[in-house]
Parts: structure tokens; sequence; C-alpha cells
């Protein structure tokens, strides 16, 4: 597969993730790592929480900005 940013300027570049925000295939120059909270156990008591990593293109990074944490180039 193919990085979408990359195959609009008319090149190609292996993908080495894609997008959960809008599926979009991105190779390592275009692809962001935020991370996100995400809960554990039960909702009753004292749940955990933890965080995980989710990679965004760069569309779906700046969209997200604001609730994302730690966006890397």
């Amino acid at each position: 597969m193919h990085c979408l940013d990359c195959r609009t300027t008319e090149t190609n570049s292996t993908t080495v993730g894609v997008c959960q925000g809008c599926g979009a295939g991105v190779c390592e120059a275009h692809a962001r790592i935020a991370t996100r909270s995400v809960r554990q156990g039960s909702l009753i008591g004292n749940p955990g929480e933890a965080r995980a990593r989710t990679v965004l293109c760069p569309v779906c990074a700046a969209a997200e900005a604001p609730t994302a944490s730690a966006l890397t180039p």
C-alpha cells in the first residue's frame, strides 16, 4: 500500500501505518503519533486508565490537535 499524501504529489512511499481517523495509509514522513486515554476495568468502583498510541495522518492530526496530546512529526 502507498501513502495517500505522497500519491497526491505523484510519489510512491510505502505505508507504515493507517490513520485511525480517516483510514488513509501514511508513510513515515506523514505519520503523526498521538496518545489517547483508555479506560480499563469495571465502570463500578475505581476504573483504571492507561495511555495508548494512535497513528494519524497530517489532516486528522491537525483536526484533533486541541484534544490530542504529544503529537510528534
